[in-house]
């Protein structure tokens, strides 16, 4: 056998064993969704995202990884129902927790994320908080810019009232006073 032809059936030979090589180690990254807000009135939540890597830091793809969601408390269920989501990662590495719909229940939730992959696991905990308050912080926030217009316009009327209430004479006060609301915004309480 020349020399070349056996250097390169070892290198493939090596190359083939390192593919099939059992991963000694995983590691369990989240890449998007830690701390995320999901609005239960709106129904807006936010995709986690992870990515499973070998003891290298490589992505691993074909990783199997579960997404479980607590079984009481502010939670949430996924389009099937289940509180337990089970996908594989793509080429990358990277599993999406998608299709959730939070429970009407606020407050602070723990996301269990398990990973594995021939023979070995890796497990992390994501934290979600369901709100329902978004839309009432919004009326709220509406309603403190219309009375602030409102107590403007009537300080206005006050103050025109006042400088023209010198003992009935038609005569206009020399200088009048003019209020111009600003621009109402609408938006979360500051």
């Amino acid at each position: 056998m020349p020399f070349r032809s056996f250097v390169a059936l070892f290198l493939s030979t090596l190359l083939a064993a390192q593919q099939d090589a059992p991963v000694s180690k995983l590691n369990l990254i989240v890449i998007e969704g830690d701390g995320a807000i999901n609005n239960v009135k709106q129904r807006v939540t936010r995709e986690p995202i992870v990515q499973v890597e070998d003891e290298n830091r490589k992505p691993v793809a074909g990783a199997i990884v579960a997404f479980t969601l607590p079984s009481q408390g502010a939670s949430g269920t996924f389009t099937n129902g289940a509180r337990i989501l089970t996908v594989t990662t793509d080429q990358n590495g990277r599993a999406v927790m998608s299709g959730m719909r939070a429970n009407n229940v606020p407050g602070k939730m723990e996301i269990r994320v398990n990973a594995s992959h021939r023979g070995q696991t890796a497990t992390t905990t994501l934290t979600a908080t369901n709100i329902a308050a978004a839309g009432a912080a919004i009326a709220t926030g509406t309603l403190v810019t219309i009375l602030a217009v409102v107590g403007g316009a009537a300080a206005a009327g006050i103050a025109v009232a006042a400088t023209r209430g010198n003992g009935g004479s038609t005569t206009p006060a020399s200088t009048p006073t003019v209020v111009s609301p600003g621009s109402p915004s609408v938006g979360p309480p500051r």
